[in-house]
């Protein structure tokens, strides 16, 4: 059992400090790095934690490599480190960090090179950047003579490109993905048939291949010419062209469609990452009854286009470029897990693993820590609590992990690992396929440090030792030190981690680019925020200092991570830091408000649940028809309907006292603030919606049509205000809390209900049964005649009109969203409708309806850079006087580093192209593009007849909510006094 993390905090001789030159021993000290003169490549958060890092280990000559692209397109973009990173000398300006050309990609290249030998550093380090996993940029490092702070560019090939990687998982015995790795080589067959031709063509080109490799008559083929295109490459020519590759591509995918019915392909760019070069086809036929020759043609049909798109994403569309497409089989339910590796060249070890399946468009969201030790823990948990479904699933995890660490470690030592880099799977059930690896740190790799750290010993004395916590640290040590360096021990620091990505996103999760961050709230105890320095104030003057945040690059604005005693602490942790965080500006979008639904929505079930990559698409469109059926309802409406239905029911139950009728109108008056303000938050931000139904689930359910409370509603809306960051605070504005009158309504009641049910020795999920004791006419608990009538009028004062809060609950059974749920074995049940490309489509637009725009003319949904065909080269998508037709392409954008095909909604004709700039300028939301006829005339919907269904729907659903609990207390005045109840209970703020 390898020690704790407290064990080496405590123990003396463990040096811990990053600047292992001050250790007091020599061995520990002959690994110090304050020698060490990076020049930092890369953007993002990963460059301000490599400068803090740094600056740490007592490295004090580093530079930083900025582009100028961001501060071209927007003001106040330019990179926030520099309020650090005071000294000029050491930031070197480049007009961007990869080039728009292969010929600009060599050319920047080289410009890092001679930036970094004239100004004295001896070393490079690209973080997760654009050039983190370039063969050709870290091979063009080590020949400059410089050290790359990463896998060396051998490892770069082995493992970083993806159908090399494939063919070393097969040789070591890794199981993999299904699918073809050498499309290019069989896009070549079909041009030089036979050996022979092969042979002649490599005369005819004058290629260097290996003559021992041509003389081997043995050799397959497909080997053969694998061999021949490496020797194209590295001439620099092309053997095949796009359009003949696209065309063998889709035959490639036609007969796995024909092979694997009722699943889609993927295909995959081998020099892609980030969710950069990846396609999925084949939609249609998940949901065909029977997928006929015709309808795969149609789906298959897709793919040159695809691949096109594919290519133009990772830049390998130039002449001598490699243009291998994996082409893979879609695992439809999957989870995508992966191991992090460290290694020298001579050992390599394993970190734990982590789950990265909640992700969209290939881009993670949220990542949590899964470790050996913690699904121990988490099994024997559910063992104790009779979990026996979930305690299975579990130890069905465990093993796997188990084996993908086993087989992660074995691959790292065959491709020679001298860094880190993940080990990539996509997790089906019980078994496990291994997807690719990324060599390089990964975004989410402090969700790995919070969970492990490393003990390096001297292998003389074993108590003589130091411990690393940061990858970013341990990178630069195996840099500066290599071979030296002894295998590591991992030791447990924390049981559990999380992350959320915070990006430049809308409701749809769609990119956003361009808003100006005015202010951002301090992160708050616990909270580990990763946001290059974005809410650095003004060293200055201690204000915070605004920032664009521009489109040319990645969405990620902060990484903010959690860590906790087990997966539920941290969960709960990473909703405190995203209910508290405020973050504000102008024309400003970002996933905030998804990711604190999000995680509510897990806590509301079961935080250990396995979603599959799947799961977020129809998640939102759940989220969407719960924002189209709460866009219905109208709360001023309803209470006002409320308070008529109540004045009715009195003046029935009490006919001749006008005094009761009057006393309930005062008292539910009263509430209309307190009551409409949370709902009517809720309403308007379905994601926090979707969150606090989740967590509300159980407190309530449905009998007959009725909405039955089981928890008291006041204890519900108490919590509501403190899960929309709205709870009683004297320091902020009345805009954002609740207000005081109504917040002094709110306590006495809770004080009140607290006292009964100490009294009657209740549980707060008892309300009902509290409610049934109140509904005697009889003196209960002890209390005289008088008392009991005083606390029955105050029951019914302080319950009056809060049953409207079941609005919510029954807008939710509206869309069945309960039936997206966890199971007991942790699956996820999706509803099959939630799946409907139409549906997902369609709901997209409820979320963030399209920009304002004139029925003659099509804007830009988004801002980008606009591109008019779909490569360089190729015709544009439509011209002055084309028809379109319904889903036909109609141009590119491409933001944060994303191509985006925007299809047309309908048919129509383009009359005039109003954007005539070149391919790739910028364009805003809303832009005009297209003056158009559409093929129909679109007809305006009448707001009065909106405002008559809203009417008409909110009715109807208050059927179901008003007065259910109530209705036998009418003779008795509502009431709303303190009573003495002294003797039942205490007097306690929460309940």
């Amino acid at each position: 059992m390898a020690p704790t993390a407290d064990y080496y905090k405590t123990n003396p001789l463990v040096h811990r400090d990053r600047r292992l030159g001050k250790a007091g021993s020599a061995w520990v000290r002959s690994f110090a790095c304050e020698d060490l003169k990076p020049l930092i490549v890369c953007r993002g958060p990963i460059r301000k934690e490599a400068m803090d890092v740094f600056e740490e280990m007592g490295i004090r000559h580093y530079g930083i490599l900025l582009s100028e692209k961001d501060s071209i397109v927007y003001a106040n973009a330019l990179a926030p480190e520099l309020r650090q990173l005071t000294d000029t000398s050491r930031v070197h300006r480049v007009p961007d960090y990869t080039g728009a050309t292969k010929e600009e990609r060599v050319e920047r290249m080289n410009q890092i090179v001679r930036i970094a030998r004239d100004n004295g550093y001896d070393s490079v380090f690209a973080g997760y950047g654009f050039m983190a996993e370039d063969e050709e940029f870290v091979a063009t490092i080590e020949r400059a003579g410089l050290e790359f702070i990463g896998p060396n560019s051998v490892t770069q090939a082995r493992a970083g490109k993806k159908d090399e990687a494939k063919r070393t998982a097969l040789e070591v015995g890794v199981s993999v993905t299904p699918g073809v790795n050498n499309v290019t080589a069989r896009t070549l067959l079909t041009k030089h048939k036979t050996r022979k031709a092969l042979l002649a063509l490599v005369e005819a080109e004058e290629l260097g291949c290996d003559p021992k490799v041509l003389a081997n008559e043995k050799l397959p083929l497909e080997e053969l010419a694998d061999h021949v295109l490496m020797a194209s490459y590295a001439k620099g020519i092309d053997l095949y062209t796009i359009d003949e590759l696209g065309w063998q591509v889709q035959r490639e995918v036609a007969e796995m469609f024909k092979k694997h019915p009722g699943t889609r392909v993927r295909l995959k760019a081998i020099g892609g990452g980030g969710g950069k070069g990846q396609r999925i086809l084949g939609g249609a036929l998940l949901t065909a009854k029977a997928a006929d020759a015709k309808l795969i043609e149609e789906a298959a049909a897709e793919a040159p286009t695809l691949v096109r798109e594919v290519l133009n994403e990772v830049k390998a569309t130039g002449v001598g470029d490699n243009k291998n497409v994996l082409i893979e089989l879609n695992i439809e339910q999957t989870r995508h897990n992966e191991i992090q590796l460290l290694g020298n060249g001579r050992w390599c070890v394993s970190l734990g693993g982590r789950d990265c399946s909640l992700q969209m468009h290939e881009q993670k969201l949220l990542e949590i820590s899964v470790t050996q030790e913690g699904l121990a823990a988490a099994i024997a948990r559910a063992e104790k609590a009779g979990r026996k479904d979930e305690a299975r699933a579990l130890a069905t995890d465990l093993e796997i992990l188990k084996r993908m660490e086993d087989d992660a470690a074995r691959f790292g030592a065959a491709v020679g690992l001298d860094s880190a880099s993940t080990f990539e799977c996509i997790v089906d059930r019980d078994r496990y396929y291994f997807m690719e690896v990324n060599t390089r740190i990964q975004v989410e790799h402090r969700v790995t440090e919070l969970c492990y750290s490393l003990r390096f010993a001297n292998p003389d004395d074993p108590s003589d030792a130091f411990v690393v916590e940061s990858l970013v640290e341990a990178m630069a040590l195996l840099a500066r030190h290599k071979e030296r360096l002894p295998k590591p021990t991992r030791i447990p620091r924390f049981p559990a981690a999380a992350e959320a990505r915070l990006n430049a996103t809308d409701a749809s999760l769609s990119p956003h680019a361009g808003g100006l961050i005015r202010f951002w709230s301090k992160p708050i105890e616990g909270e580990i925020r990763d946001d290059q320095g974005i809410s650095m104030p003004n060293p200055d003057t201690g204000m915070f200092m605004r920032y664009h945040v521009a489109g040319a690059y990645d969405s990620n604005i902060a990484l903010l991570l959690t860590k906790g005693e087990d997966r539920l602490d941290s969960y709960l942790h990473l909703a405190k830091v995203l209910r508290k965080t405020s973050l504000r500006g102008v024309n400003l979008a970002t996933n905030l408000e998804f990711h604190y639904g999000l995680v509510n929505w897990f806590l509301g079930q079961n935080v250990m649940a396995k979603p599959t990559t799947r799961f977020v698409v129809p998640y939102l469109t759940l989220v969407g028809l719960l924002a189209e059926e709460g866009g219905k309802l109208d709360t001023g409406f309803a209470f006002a309907e409320m308070k008529k239905h109540y004045a009715a029911q009195i003046a029935k139950e009490s006919p001749g006292d006008p005094s009761v009728t009057k006393a309930m109108a005062e008292v539910i008056d009263r509430k209309l603030t307190l009551l409409t303000r949370v709902m009517d938050r809720l309403l308007e931000a379905p994601h926090l919606l979707a969150g606090w139904l989740s967590l509300n689930r159980k407190h309530y359910r449905l009998e007959k049509g009725k909405v039955f409370w089981i928890r008291n509603p006041l204890g519900v809306l108490n919590d509501t205000y403190e899960y929309l960051n709205m709870g009683w605070d004297p320091r902020k504005p009345a805009a954002e809390v609740i207000w005081q009158h109504d917040h002094e309504l709110l306590q006495k009641s809770i004080r009140f209900y607290v006292a009964l049910r100490k009294t009657f020795g209740l549980k707060k999920e008892e309300f009902y049964k509290l409610n049934e004791i109140l509904k005697s006419e009889a003196p209960q608990g002890g209390y005289d005649a008088e008392t009991w009538a005083q606390i029955r009028a105050a029951h019914l004062g302080y319950e009056a009109g809060n049953e409207l809060l079941g609005l919510l609950f029954m807008a939710a059974e509206a869309v069945k969203f309960f039936d997206f749920r966890v199971e007991a074995n942790l699956d996820v049940t999706i509803p099959a409708h939630l799946n409907d490309p139409e549906l997902q489509a369609r709901m997209k637009k409820v979320l963030v309806p399209p920009p304002a725009t004139k029925a003659d003319e099509l804007v830009a949904p988004f801002g980008g850079m606009l591109y008019r065909q779909e490569a360089p080269g190729r015709p544009p998508f439509v011209s002055d006087g084309v028809h379109f037709e319904k889903g036909q392409a109609l141009y590119i954008i491409e933001v944060m580093k994303m191509f985006n095909t925007v299809r047309a909604q309908f048919s129509g004709t383009i009359d005039k192209i109003l954007m005539t700039g070149p391919d790739g300028t910028v364009v805003q939301k809303g832009q005009p593009l297209f003056k158009i006829t559409p093929d129909e005339k679109f007809v305006a919907v009448d707001p009065k007849q909106i405002e008559r269904e809203r009417r008409a729907r909110t009715s109807e659903l208050l059927q179901a909510v008003l007065m259910t609990p109530y209705e036998k207390l009418y003779d008795v005045e509502p009431r709303e006094v303190e009573i003495d109840l002294v003797r039942a209970g205490d007097y306690v703020l929460a309940v």
